[in-house]
């Protein structure tokens, strides 16, 4: 199933530890390039967040980003190391001894000191714990998401194949058509000039006229790139570049079929199957 680029997810979560939101975004890129923007505590599951988005994601710019949000009575308690704030303070009077001076020193001097306050360790596994659950359900959101824009990709993609397919049939159909009309108006030609021609010779003409406006083989390439453009869209991988290659062959099959072309029709038919590719080639650049 053919699956886009661009895609988004946001999941959220409240905790007895906090609140937790991921967000996923994923936009074109011609490799897969994952970011991941964690809490600096959080940071140990870069790695595993990685792993994990190249184990779903084949193609393109992938953004993942966690927010976290500690509860606020895990941010009001603070430990105070009394034994080293008691070092200070002894500290503090042994110089004022030294150097005769009464030195002051009030509570918050002593607990501006680094190293006598810090804040309590909080376990932070649980949190990891229920943080890769969270992204484990935002990345099958947006995977779905991915994949929704996929079908209506593949739909557009299978619904200009069978207008192409047309122009394609129509213009198989006008071929003899255009053969007999290419041979009447070298004939024509010959008897305006009111002179004997050799039959041989004239068979000759004709044969190297309609070999010069032959287009049967790039027809037919044509048809053999739209079936295979409807096997490559149901594969269960990334197809985005195989689909980019054979938007270049079709291109190419068109641009020779207007430069074989004797007659208005043709040259129209050649301008609109250009304009179909066009359409599709855009597209494809989403597609994973």
């Amino acid at each position: 199933m053919t699956n886009s680029m661009t895609g988004f997810s946001r999941c959220s979560s409240e905790q007895p530890t906090g609140s937790l939101v991921w967000e996923l975004r994923t936009v074109n890129h011609r490799y897969l390039d994952i970011c991941v923007k964690l809490p600096e505590d959080l940071r140990g599951l870069e790695s595993v967040v990685k792993q994990r988005v190249a184990e779903r994601i084949k193609r393109g710019k992938v953004e993942c980003h966690l927010r976290y949000k500690s509860a606020e009575t895990q941010q009001s308690d603070l430990l105070v190391n009394e034994e080293y704030a008691s070092a200070i303070l002894r500290a503090c009077q042994k110089i004022s001894k030294q150097l005769h001076q009464s030195i002051e020193m009030n509570v918050i001097e002593v607990l501006k000191w680094p190293g006598v306050v810090r804040e309590p360790e909080v376990d932070i596994t649980p949190v990891m714990s229920v943080a890769l659950s969270l992204f484990d359900q935002a990345l099958n959101e947006l995977c779905e998401s991915k994949k929704s824009e996929g079908q209506r990709l593949q739909g557009m993609l299978e619904e200009r194949c069978a207008a192409m397919q047309l122009i394609v049939v129509d213009e198989k159909k006008r071929r003899p058509e255009l053969i007999n009309k290419a041979r009447e108006k070298l004939l024509d030609r010959v008897k305006a000039l009111s002179i004997e021609h050799d039959a041989n010779r004239f068979e000759q003409e004709v044969a190297y006229i309609i070999q010069k406006m032959d287009v049967d083989e790039e027809l037919d390439r044509l048809e053999s790139h739209f079936v295979e453009i409807g096997k490559v869209v149901k594969r269960d991988e990334a197809v985005g570049r195989r689909l980019d290659f054979i938007m270049q062959e079709l291109n190419r099959e068109a641009n020779t079929l207007a430069s074989k072309s004797t007659d208005i029709a043709t040259t129209q038919a050649s301008v609109e199957l250009k304009v179909l590719i066009e359409q599709m080639r855009e597209q494809v650049q989403n597609i994973e």
